[in-house]
């Protein structure tokens, strides 16, 4: 499997990805409030792996410009076209990944990446590539499975035997603590770690990094 392969998996999976409920609402709820109030209204926002632009839709208008991507074109057309029923200045769907992005002097005031770093197959490359699409000082907010602090049945058993079938993603394996020193080595200071999930520890940590 490769990048082209798990843009395959997530265009067929993205009709019936649209319709699934979010399974924790409230905790949900409190990853946007936490990251409204780390955003300000100048400024310029990018999201890798947006879906099909639930987050987006939510946070765009709170600030000036907010670019939403996702390697799926099935994904961002569904975006595309809740925004079309809603539109929100300043907000552009596109498919992308974050390699594909160039760096040039609009670079942005903060990356999101909600349920995305488990995805990406050179977790080390993609944050170095995060963290020059960053202005000084920028940060980079994140929520995201650590599958390594997850039952070994699922790391071990399960996910591979779904993949096999092609029922489930590429999805990498690491621990929060492997994910806090990638982060940090790709030249961000770490401002916070911190639990949304309404019922104890999802192993899905919310981080909060700054460019040094």
């Amino acid at each position: 499997m490769n990048i082209a392969s798990d843009a395959r998996f997530w265009d067929r999976s993205s009709r019936k990805y649209a319709k699934g409920a979010i399974a924790d609402q409230a905790g949900f709820e409190r990853t946007l409030d936490r990251t409204r109030a780390l955003l300000g209204p100048s400024d310029k926002v990018l999201e890798l792996g947006c879906g099909t632009g639930t987050t987006a839709l939510r946070l765009a208008g709170e600030v000036e410009d907010y670019l939403a991507t996702d390697i799926s074109a099935g994904m961002i057309a569904i975006a595309n076209e809740k925004h079309a029923a809603g539109p929100i200045r300043g907000l552009v769907f596109r498919t992308a990944t974050a390699e594909a992005l160039t760096p040039d002097a609009a670079q942005f005031n903060a990356v999101l990446g909600f349920n995305y770093l488990h995805l990406v197959r050179d977790l080390p490359g993609t944050l170095r590539r995060i963290h020059t699409l960053l202005a000084a000082e920028g940060s980079f907010i994140s929520k995201t499975p650590c599958v390594g602090d997850m039952n070994p049945l699922i790391r071990f058993a399960l996910l591979p035997a779904m993949r096999t079938i092609g029922k489930a993603p590429y999805a990498g394996v690491f621990r929060e603590a492997d994910l806090s020193r990638h982060i940090s080595a790709a030249g961000f200071d770490l401002l916070a770690t911190e639990i949304h999930a309404t019922k104890g520890n999802d192993n899905r940590p919310y981080i909060v990094a700054r460019k040094r």
